[in-house]
C-alpha cells in the first residue's frame, strides 16, 4: 500500500529516531564504550560519501534520481559502486544507520538494522525491480543476475 510513496531517506531518519529511542527507554547493554562508540562517524562519513558518488553517477548520465519514480528512469546505472551493489544508496543509507547504532553504543539500536533491511526492501526496492525489469527488460535482468541486491 506505502509502495513507493515514502522516501527512502525518511524511511532512514526514522529508523534514526527509533533507535534513539530504544537507546533511551529500552537500553541493552552498553556494548561500545566512550570514546570508540565515536567510530560510529566513521561509517557515517563513509556512507555519505558513498552515497554522494552514487547520486554524481545519476547525475552523469542525466537519468532520474527521484526514488518514488523509477519508471522516469531513462538509462541503467551499471558502473562505480553499482557493480557491487545495485542499491548502493541504500547500503549507504545503512551504513548511516549502523554508525548510528554505534554512536548510541548499546546494543537495543542494532536490533532497527534488519528492520530497515525488510521495510526498505519490501517497500522500496522491489517494486523499484519490477519497473526497471519492465522498462529494461533482458538488460536489467542480466544486471540483476550478475550483482547483488545489497551486497
Amino acid at each position: 500500500m506505502l509502495k513507493l510513496k515514502i522516501p527512502p531517506l525518511l524511511y532512514m531518519f526514522m529508523m534514526a529516531v527509533v533507535m534513539w529511542l530504544l537507546d533511551q527507554y529500552l537500553p541493552i547493554y552498553n556494548l561500545i564504550a566512550s570514546p570508540w562508540n565515536m567510530l560510529g562517524l566513521v561509517f557515517i562519513t563513509l556512507a555519505i560519501v558513498a552515497d554522494g558518488v552514487s547520486l554524481l553517477q545519476f547525475f552523469h548520465i542525466n537519468t532520474s534520481i527521484n526514488p518514488l519514480h523509477p519508471d522516469r528512469v531513462n538509462s541503467l546505472v551499471v558502473t562505480g559502486l553499482y557493480r557491487w551493489s545495485r542499491n548502493p544508496m541504500y547500503l549507504g543509507f545503512l551504513l548511516v544507520l549502523f554508525g548510528w547504532a554505534t554512536v548510541l553504543a548499546s546494543v537495543s539500536p542494532f536490533i532497527v538494522l534488519p528492520l530497515f533491511m525488510i521495510i526498505l526492501t519490501v517497500q522500496q526496492i522491489i517494486p523499484e525491480e519490477i519497473i526497471l525489469e519492465q522498462k529494461f527488460g533482458q538488460e536489467y535482468r542480466d544486471y540483476k543476475s550478475a550483482v547483488r541486491r545489497w551486497i
